[in-house]
């Protein structure tokens, strides 16, 4: 394997899975909504960040030895997921919404409503895993990943350096942000920005489950 990282086709597969990656991962979308509002709180960040690049560790070298064949066989499986993640996307915007319609103090009022950390890492498990995008870039990026043939898992590694990256991003930009956030209407700004970006993506899941 060391042998194999050393030849140019790894690094050529390493560039390629991370320029992949970043156009896959480097959005805001449940996920990092998410991470945003809890770096901006200060609340279970690291553990967060660990939790997802553990995933997104273990599912894409998991879709390059065979995640696309798992799901072909087992087209229940992604069906399962989208209408579970509708249900927990359209939860998380409610609360957003409520908590953009109530009255609060700012950051350290926030920082009191803050989960528990066991609570956090159970809900960044959740828009990881029951988000569908999520599976269906994991199975964008192992179909790729075999067009490197042997290098393939130089591939996978660019993908989840991409993957790392954005989550360090995304803690380093909360954690920048967080003075601003000191005001009670910014917090109910971004809560509502929040509570639309996680409806959209729930009833635009639920439009593509439907087949509409």
């Amino acid at each position: 394997m060391f042998s194999l990282a050393l030849q140019p086709s790894f690094y050529s597969a390493w560039a390629s899975g991370i320029a992949t990656g970043l156009g896959l991962f480097a959005v805001v979308g449940a996920q990092s909504a998410f991470i945003l509002r809890q770096g901006l709180m200060r609340a279970h960040l690291t553990s967060i960040l660990v939790v997802c690049a553990l995933i997104d560790a273990v599912f894409i070298f998991a879709s390059v030895w065979g995640l696309q064949a798992v799901a072909t066989s087992m087209p229940w499986l992604t069906d399962g997921i989208l209408w579970f993640g509708v249900a927990f996307l359209l939860w998380y915007a409610l609360q957003s919404a409520h908590r953009a319609l109530t009255s609060q103090s700012g950051l350290a009022a926030a920082r009191h409503a803050v989960p528990s950390r066991r609570a956090a890492v159970l809900a960044a498990t959740g828009f990881t895993l029951l988000n569908p995008h999520f599976w269906l870039d994991m199975v964008v990026v192992g179909s790729l990943a075999h067009s490197f043939a042997d290098a393939r898992m130089g591939f996978a590694a660019g993908a989840l350096t991409a993957s790392m990256t954005w989550l360090v991003l995304l803690g380093a930009g909360a954690r920048l942000f967080a003075p601003l956030f000191a005001r009670q209407k910014a917090w109910r700004v971004l809560d509502g920005i929040i509570a639309v970006v996680m409806a959209g993506l729930a009833f635009g899941l639920a439009h593509k489950g439907m087949g509409i």
